[in-house]
């Protein structure tokens, strides 16, 4: 009996300085969720208008413009996916890179190459475990993307995009992240950031990828004028797009992980506080019973004594 209890009161131990650990954790990434959830809603307006200027650029300019022509015969899909660098997050990158892998297997099934650009050393740990090849990988700032990271991103997709699939280049460009929806809701998402969709005069213009709760649906304005002409504004504002689009969705993507860690850390603290319970339970019936078994041993002594006077 002895040795139960002693097996009961080392995991109580052990379950309580793990209860410990998850609950900072649980903390920690509730105070930092509200930061990075500011930090996506601050850079929304930006990501929005922009992309409105270009769609408007895009449907003035030559249909012959890179930004916007996507051909029905590509050969080279570049996919960027984003995940985490650090796990204690539930499912979250698992869910992103089961996206991604969905995506990737649909681009193959219609005949293109796929070329993967990853963010996050669960993804990077995904590739070389399966013993695949990535085009780039990126590293350290999965929960705190700074839009240095983005510019970093953006300047090599740019660079594949622009050159010629002869040399390397690819046809279009995806981004998979995880969209933030609310503090429970997190929804791995694929989005086409190149070539551009051109979004006609009057129509509703959908960029909510997280950031927005609703696009305004005021479509884009009657009139514009551009200097000298859409093709160069447009070329002037490729690389500001592309790199503001892949920093939302890091940003948007940052929100999520911290919002799945708090919640599988809130898990696991009432997991180990049921543990906890249960072992103090069991410990506590095994005390009884060596009580019990004290008690039986103390009067069947004094029996015998008596019995032998």
């Amino acid at each position: 009996m002895g040795g139960q209890m002693r097996v009961y009161r080392q995991r109580i131990r052990s379950v309580s300085a793990t209860k410990k650990i998850t609950k900072a954790m649980e903390l920690i990434a509730a105070s930092r969720v509200v930061k990075a959830r500011e930090a996506v809603m601050s850079a929304a307006p930006y990501t929005h208008a922009l992309t409105r200027a270009v769609s408007a650029a895009a449907s003035y300019a030559n249909e012959d413009h890179p930004l916007t022509t996507r051909t029905s015969e590509g050969r080279r899909a570049g996919v960027l996916i984003i995940t985490s660098d650090r796990g204690l997050a539930g499912a979250y990158s698992a869910s992103a890179l089961k996206t991604a892998n969905e995506l990737m297997e649909r681009l193959r099934s219609e005949g293109k190459e796929v070329v993967p650009y990853i963010v996050g050393r669960k993804a990077v740990a995904w590739f070389k475990f399966r013993d695949r090849q990535y085009a780039d990988a990126w590293e350290g700032f999965s929960d705190a993307p700074k839009f240095a990271h983005a510019q970093e991103i953006g300047e090599r997709v740019m660079q594949d995009f622009l050159r010629d699939t002869e040399d390397g280049g690819c046809d279009e460009i995806h981004v998979v992240y995880t969209r933030f929806r609310t503090m429970v809701t997190q929804q791995p998402r694929a989005l086409r950031l190149l070539p551009l969709e051109v979004v006609e005069r009057g129509q509703r213009l959908d960029v909510d990828e997280g950031f927005l709760e609703e696009p305004d649906g005021e479509g884009l304005q009657p009139q514009f004028s551009f200097e000298p002409d859409a093709e160069t504004v447009l070329d002037a504002l490729l690389p500001k797009y592309v790199t503001s689009r892949i920093y939302t969705c890091l940003l948007g993507a940052a929100a999520s992980e911290l919002a799945s860690r708090q919640r599988a850390m809130k898990s696991a603290t009432d997991n180990a506080e049921e543990l906890i319970k249960t072992y103090t339970r069991l410990a506590n019936q095994a005390r009884q019973a060596e009580i019990t078994q004290e008690i039986s041993e103390i009067v069947g002594g004094a029996n015998a004594l008596a019995d032998a006077k």
